[in-house]
């Protein structure tokens, strides 16, 4: 495969020269740690099913990931193909990945929650020569749907079956423990390593959106971002990390893989969220470190308070990926005194760019979204293309060390200038003090009547309801005045919501009139991706089909 990663080459020199690119691999840190504490406990990959446990030192991961990558080369992958990857959080997600950083290929996370439809574009998109998959998970049989699609992916060589039988199988592919003995292993896991400017990730943007692209990182642009996040947050190799946000995410792949092996610190990954276990493990495990999004802050809270478990041993929780309404912080503080809720704002394009300081107060998590990160410079612009002033929405630009290298065949969406200033397409606006607060995405705003409709501060409104678990704000069409506002919400087991009492609640909280949303779904669920951040697209598209639109 050709990567067109454009937008590094240009940049390198500047990088170089300011010391946000420092020329490091996952493969240089992982030896690093290996040399100095390799019976320190690496990885321990936790199952929510059934409670099973296993744990890694550094030398037994680095045997793990030495065995993928002697049957990946086996498999006939080499430096610059593609293997797709579509397992849960676990040790054989991070052996795969290790395994694939030692022969050079480049890794395809994709998430267990994507079917045919979406699969099928990514991997023929991508060229993908290996697909992993789980045999079965959450109850849905990944091998029979790897299986119907080969014959409409001609680049596809293999699929690898975690928890498969036979030739097929994870074990006998890529875990086979005769490999340790391969006369051509020291050959093989040295010789064709990727160097720190080509690409080692191929991720799709996260779905929120629509129109998934294929975002090129190398080794610099991925630990640029990780050198400031560790530095600004204070982690060290005595954190304990815990994540349960896939690791198909950036998320979790950056701050659950590649950030542990940076740090040299260790690592509870969990396949998938269980509100009680996670604070289980807090308590039995010491974790100090967890990411995720909103609803799963909640859940912890609450799991906290029911089951009285300790969490003295969490440091932070950060948050990403929307606004964190002040009423969930306030839970958050009073069931985990101990556990600072850190805003954050990035992009799959980036990796965090906004982070809260720890020693902020709370209002800063509650209001905003974080200031920039070191090697992050960050414009707020309005409609012609000059800065905002002080406290003013416009679309936001930045422009980071940690920038991608563009997106895989498709150099014209790239979105970046000449002066290397990278179009978000969300909507911000910048405090005195350099913090910013993501107002929505261009696409979300809402124009009432040539009015903008402040979206963001509508649903923390409406999150504030004893009633409502989940809020969010969309537009519909409307021939009079363009667009008009609908909330659609779920509700806390046994409470009810109405339209009346919506509007009784948004007067009482004095938001103006036009602002109002002028239509109520109250809905079970509402969709999102896997990271929890809800589908606004489809959220959308249901109601123009509703209105006979599409």
């Amino acid at each position: 495969m050709d990567f067109d990663a454009v937008l590094i080459a240009p940049r390198r020199a500047a990088m170089i020269r300011a010391g946000y690119w420092r020329d490091k691999t996952v493969n240089d840190h992982f030896d690093a740690v290996l040399a100095t504490r390799p019976d320190a406990l690496a990885v321990s990959s936790i199952s929510a099913a059934d409670g099973g446990r296993r744990d890694f030192t550094w030398a037994e991961l680095d045997r793990l990931a030495n065995r993928a990558a002697v049957g990946l080369t086996r498999l006939g992958v080499g430096c610059g193909d593609v293997v797709s990857c579509q397992l849960p959080n676990g040790w054989q997600f991070v052996a795969t990945y290790l395994g694939c950083a030692r022969i050079g290929a480049v890794f395809n996370p994709v998430m267990p929650i994507f079917r045919e439809h979406e699969l099928l574009f990514m991997l023929r998109h991508g060229g993908a020569r290996v697909l992993v998959v789980p045999k079965v998970f959450r109850g849905f049989d990944h091998e029979a749907m790897a299986e119907g699609m080969r014959p409409q992916l001609p680049d596809l060589r293999h699929v690898v079956v975690m928890g498969g039988e036979g030739k097929n199988s994870f074990d006998t592919l890529l875990c086979d423990p005769a490999f340790d003995a391969d006369p051509e292993l020291k050959r093989i896991v040295t010789m064709n390593r990727a160097g720190p400017d080509d690409v080692t990730q191929l991720i799709y943007t996260s779905g929120t959106t629509g129109e998934p692209k294929g975002v090129m990182h190398t080794s610099n642009t991925m630990y640029a971002n990780l050198t400031a996040f560790v530095e600004r947050l204070g982690l060290t190799a005595e954190d304990v990390i815990g994540m349960a946000s896939p690791m198909a995410h950036q998320t979790g792949f950056m701050y659950g893989l590649l950030m542990p092996v940076c740090l040299g610190a260790h690592a509870i990954l969990f396949d998938i969220w269980d509100r009680r276990l996670m604070a289980r493990m807090v308590q039995d495990d010491r974790i100090t470190f967890t990411m995720a999004s909103t609803p799963f802050l909640i859940d912890l809270s609450q799991a906290v308070e029911e089951q009285g478990f300790d969490s003295r041993s969490l440091r932070i929780f950060l948050c990403a990926g929307a606004p964190i309404p002040g009423a969930v912080v306030e839970r958050a503080r009073r069931a985990m005194p101990q556990t600072r809720v850190i805003a954050a704002w990035g992009m799959t394009e980036n990796g965090a760019l906004t982070v809260v300081d720890p020693e902020d107060d709370d209002e800063r998590s509650i209001n905003t979204d974080g200031r920039p990160l070191p090697g992050v410079e960050v414009q707020i612009r309005d409609p012609r293309g000059n800065p905002c002033a002080t406290d003013q929405p416009g679309e936001l630009y930045v422009r980071a060390c940690s920038n991608f290298g563009g997106y895989l065949k498709r150099p014209h969406l790239n979105a970046t200038d000449d002066e290397g200033w990278f179009q978000t397409g969300d909507i911000a606006r910048m405090d005195d003090r350099g913090y910013i607060r993501i107002c929505g995405r261009s696409k979300d705003i809402i124009i009432r009547g040539a009015e903008n409709v402040p979206v963001v501060e509508v649903e923390g409104i409406l999150f504030k309801h004893p009633a409502i678990q989940q809020a969010a704000v969309v537009a519909y069409p409307d021939n009079r005045l363009g667009e008009r506002a609908c909330a659609f919400v779920t509700l806390k087991p046994g409470a009810t919501f109405d339209f009346d009492e919506m509007q009784r609640f948004l007067a009482e909280h004095r938001l103006s009139v036009p602002y109002w949303p002028e239509r109520l779904e109250i809905r079970e669920t509402l969709p999102a991706t896997a990271s929890g951040k809800i589908q606004k697209f489809v959220l959308r598209k249901m109601l123009r089909e509703e209105a006979g639109l599409e």
